[in-house]
């Protein structure tokens, strides 16, 4: 499954909230910085799905704020 995920990094909560339209906001408290961002992303979403950690990537938008991640089940 790939959703679409807006990342809010350097965040002062961690959360996962189902937009409307279908996408996803995601707030981590990691900062932009080497890839600890995306990583946090990936961890908080694999444990909302309750999938393992490798089976969340980032496919598109590592270097963005709009991403689309994709969910192994």
């Amino acid at each position: 499954m790939r959703i679409n995920v807006k990342a809010h990094p350097k965040s002062r909560r961690e959360s996962v909230e189902q937009k409307p339209d279908g996408s996803y906001k995601v707030e981590v408290h990691a900062a932009p910085e080497n890839g600890a961002a995306n990583a946090a992303i990936c961890e908080l979403l694999a444990r909302h799905f309750g999938v393992p950690k490798s089976a969340v990537r980032v496919v598109l938008g590592a270097a963005s704020s709009r991403k689309v991640v994709e969910i192994d089940s």
